[in-house]
């Protein structure tokens, strides 16, 4: 298989399969996720994450570290669970902030059902990990879900 871009688009040649097109668009999104890129807004925050977690099987939490002038410093995938939950400890978070020097924070999971409407826990979570880092003064952006369906921002509905 060889892929190559010109302008923005890209061509691949050979045959590939879902696999390969899936694994190839997640590098994509890495590559666009640089370390180093400004988030200066929920929209370009949740483009990004959307293609990258929508279609994952199980759920996946994930933490955009960013600097104080949010740019990308990582992204993180760093609680994985079932197809319905996962257990999430914001002192892993917090430990993670640190050591990357971080000074706020984009939270991100997935919804495997597809609906990426917030549960009660996941607003329970959301505060607690809010707590948690405001502590260190780290501020957390925004809480982004993400599924099939599409992507919901807590910063967006006022949440955070």
């Amino acid at each position: 298989m060889f892929v190559e871009e010109s302008a923005g688009q890209y061509s691949i040649s050979g045959t590939v399969s879902a696999d390969e097109v899936l694994k190839l668009a997640n590098q994509l999104v890495k590559e666009r996720l640089a370390k180093g890129q400004e988030i200066d807004s929920s929209v370009a925050a949740i483009a990004y994450l959307q293609k990258r977690m929508a279609e994952a099987s199980r759920e996946v939490f994930s933490v955009l570290f960013l600097d104080s002038q949010h740019r990308i410093i990582s992204l993180e995938d760093m609680f994985f669970g079932t197809i319905a939950e996962a257990s999430v400890y914001p002192r892993e978070i917090v430990a993670k902030a640190i050591e990357l020097n971080a000074g706020g924070v984009i939270l991100t999971h997935n919804h495997p059902s597809g609906v990426p409407e917030p549960s009660r826990a996941d607003l329970r979570i959301t505060e607690r990990i809010k707590e948690a880092l405001a502590l260190i003064e780290i501020k957390v952006l925004d809480h982004v879900i993400v599924g099939s369906e599409g992507a919901v921002s807590f910063a967006n509905r006022g949440l955070i």
